[in-house]
Order: structure tokens, then C-alpha cells, then sequence
């Protein structure tokens, strides 16, 4: 059995990842720091999340918190809606097994933190 025979272990993990300001992190200026919807594979969430951290930190930014949300199974489960372009972002992070920044939301001091941002 080859490699590509294997079945996979991996699967594809949302995160929320809130980030502060570092230099070079390259956030709008005024910013107070961001959240990060992020995909990431991992054979389990801890794996997931420790792959983004070194990632984003590697990338210049201060990853300050993290927040799963489950697998593609356990968002739909939960009652999430899902768009084609999230289910295709998701599978490219599987096929690359990699971690896919789907979506920045910037942080002001004189705006609260958008609600709207958490998922649906």
C-alpha cells in the first residue's frame, strides 16, 4: 500500500484566533489587534491549533487567544450554515494540509467587537 492508498487522519478545523498588534503584523493602522477565521487540518483540534500559533506567529503577528468551533461534521451538527466558498476554502486546507485565513476583522479602540463576526 503506497502512501496515497492511506486513508487520511487529517480533518479540517475552524478556528477563531485573536491576534494584538506586533510590528509588521500588518494591520490597518489605529488597529487595536484582529480576529482570524482560520481552516486548519490537524489529526485533532490541539494539533490544528498548535499549527496556526506557529504559523501566525512565523507570519509576524501575536496570536493572543484561540477558539475551535469543530470539524465540518460538528459545525453542521451544531446548526451552522455553511456556503460552497467555506466548504471549498475547508478543502483546500485538507488538501494542502495547511492553514487558510478565510477571513480578518480588524479591532478599534472606538468600535466594540463586531458580533457578527462569530459564526453562523
Amino acid at each position: 500500500m503506497t502512501h496515497k492508498d492511506k486513508p487520511s487522519r487529517q480533518q479540517v478545523y475552524t478556528l477563531l484566533v485573536q491576534i494584538g498588534r506586533k510590528s509588521g503584523d500588518g494591520l490597518p493602522k489605529g488597529a487595536t489587534g484582529a480576529a482570524l477565521m482560520c481552516f486548519a487540518s490537524g489529526v485533532d483540534e490541539a494539533e490544528a491549533v498548535r499549527e496556526t500559533v506557529a504559523i501566525l506567529k512565523h507570519a509576524e503577528t501575536a496570536p493572543l487567544d484561540v477558539t475551535g468551533y469543530g470539524t465540518l461534521d460538528e459545525r453542521l451538527e451544531a446548526g451552522h450554515e455553511i456556503d460552497d466558498e467555506e466548504r471549498g476554502l475547508m478543502q483546500r486546507a485538507l488538501d494542502e494540509n495547511s492553514v487558510i485565513v478565510a477571513q480578518m476583522t480588524p479591532f478599534f479602540d472606538d468600535a466594540p467587537e463586531p458580533d457578527s463576526f462569530i459564526l453562523h
